[in-house]
């Protein structure tokens, strides 16, 4: 582009692109409604397991919002940084060169 220096700048590969944010946050909201679920299987159970069972749902019913908080607002992960750049001599010619005096199509 003109007016725009690219000398001794990196370009990141897209390989090492992290993740959507749409993405990020569809992972986090599953990953919250499935622990929730597992929550409410708790207190359902609880009315129809006997003996220690109960105990056991009981304190799947009360550990398990805690944790389904954490998870779910823990955010992003961070990327290590990208180990792959581009350097600019090493990115192809922006497009091929014309020849008026060739024929391509016979």
């Amino acid at each position: 582009m003109p007016g725009r220096s690219h000398r001794g700048s990196q370009v990141q590969a897209i390989t090492s692109a992290p993740r959507a944010l749409a993405e990020d946050v569809h992972a986090r909201t599953v990953r919250y409604l499935v622990s929730m679920g597992i929550r409410t299987a708790c207190f359902l159970l609880l009315l129809v397991v006997p003996g220690w069972w109960k105990w056991v749902c009981v304190a799947g019913a009360v550990i398990l919002p805690g944790i389904a908080v954490l998870m779910a607002n823990a955010g992003r992960v961070r990327p290590e940084p990208p180990t792959t750049y581009l350097t600019p001599q090493d990115t192809p010619p922006k497009q091929l060169p014309y020849d008026p005096t060739t024929e391509y199509l016979r």
